[in-house]
């Protein structure tokens, strides 16, 4: 698969993650590595290229933001981490500083009318709300990486739980990427079937993973530090289908205009292209899941509203 990559925050551990899993899925042509801290970019690009013998993939170099001139993708991945004792609204808003700044070196950058914007910072979704609404760029050539992670978490938990292959496991959590995330337990199959066919299945079994699921981050956080190969991993999976024009329905986050999710952007099951968003669509929801997603809704938006959003 042809294009240019770019990786903004590509020091830290989820874009150095990021980087990896795009080179042995054999993403792009080419990858640029950009972080404020240029050394340890450029030590990752290097320690990179050393593997591309046997890995293969695209060229990886690191430069700054000159470097990043006719990408395809740019991803975002820079972020700041939470200070001792500090409040979640005081973190959003440092990370928001942060990324306006990002966003005022892109709206300068020599980029492709048609280069798409993939958020990958905490916390997304209100990123990727103010990278929609304040870049400039057509809302559909900005995409969040929303609940793609959490959806990979839920299936391969639920697999692990049930003693059955992850990769056969359908599943979606959509909304926030966040505390308020939806799991669709209607719509579990595994293999094309309903999942409740199986002897395997148990609600309490489905409740259990989503219960992990949903506490995953903060228990990658205990125990390592963060989270960075399966964002990686969940990354690769857009990079992909924006790349080869696949259309795969992902649960990429985005700003929606419809009347109960307008004002905010969250995950909802979304064709993803080369064009970035094709197509959004409307799932079929037990009443229940349907309550949730618009819970999700109304955090976001409250959260935005405590910003001045």
């Amino acid at each position: 698969m042809t294009g240019k990559i770019s990786i903004i925050g590509s020091a830290g551990r989820v874009g150095s993650n990021t980087a990896y899993a795009l080179q042995l899925g054999g993403c792009g042509s080419e990858i640029v590595l950009l972080d404020v801290a240029a050394e340890a970019a450029q030590g990752e690009a290097l320690d990179l290229t050393h593997g591309r013998a046997a890995a293969g993939g695209p060229c990886i170099r690191a430069g700054g933001y000159e470097a990043i001139s006719e990408s395809d993708i740019v991803i975002v991945t820079a972020g700041l981490r939470r200070r001792p004792d500090e409040s979640r609204l005081h973190l959003i808003e440092r990370n928001l500083g942060v990324f306006r700044q990002i966003l005022g070196q892109l709206r300068g950058a020599d980029l492709p009318d048609d280069a798409v914007l993939l958020v990958v910072t905490n916390p997304v979704d209100i990123l990727t709300y103010v990278a929609a609404t304040e870049l400039g760029w057509p809302v559909a050539r900005v995409i969040g990486l929303g609940t793609v992670l959490d959806t990979l978490r839920f299936r391969s938990l639920l697999g692990e739980r049930m003693g059955v292959d992850p990769a056969k496991v359908e599943a979606l959590i959509l909304g926030e990427h966040g505390d308020s995330m939806a799991p669709a337990y209607s719509l579990l199959a595994y293999d094309g079937v309903p999942i409740e066919a199986l002897p395997e299945y148990s609600p309490e079994a489905a409740q259990e993973a989503f219960a992990a699921t949903r506490s995953a981050g903060a228990e990658c956080l205990r125990l390592k530090g963060g989270a960075g190969y399966a964002v990686g991993v969940a990354v690769r999976q857009v990079v992909t289908a924006i790349l080869d024009d696949t259309g795969e329905v992902l649960p990429v986050s985005s700003l929606h205009s419809s009347d109960e999710y307008r004002g905010v952007a969250l995950s909802l099951p979304t064709r993803v292209g080369r064009k970035g968003i094709l197509e959004v669509l409307t799932p079929h929801l037990s009443p229940d899941e349907h309550k949730g997603l618009l819970h999700s809704a109304e955090v976001l938006r409250t959260t935005l509203a405590s910003l001045g959003g």
